[in-house]
């Protein structure tokens, strides 16, 4: 167990910070699947701009790799475009 006061304050903020980070994956992993069970192409148009904008949110924020953020983005585009 850590003995600093620092190191205590840190072990605070970091599972606060995991907590939050946690929140913001999965809220985001839930907007994606809502986008691909979307049928109708103006209601995914607008889903598809506020995933993305999640998804780039988690990406700036290291909380996902900026690799698999393109990835995701691209997929979801291309589902998009095929409706």
């Amino acid at each position: 167990m850590a003995n600093h006061k620092s190191a205590l304050k840190r072990i605070r903020s970091d599972k606060a910070k995991y907590l939050r980070n946690r929140y913001q994956a999965k809220t985001t992993r839930t907007f994606i699947k809502k986008l691909r069970q979307t049928t109708d192409k103006g209601e995914a148009e607008e889903l598809l701009k506020k995933v993305t904008s999640m998804i780039d949110r988690l990406a700036k924020r290291n909380i996902i790799h900026k690799n698999k953020a393109a990835n995701n983005k691209a997929k979801l585009s291309k589902y998009v475009n095929s409706l």
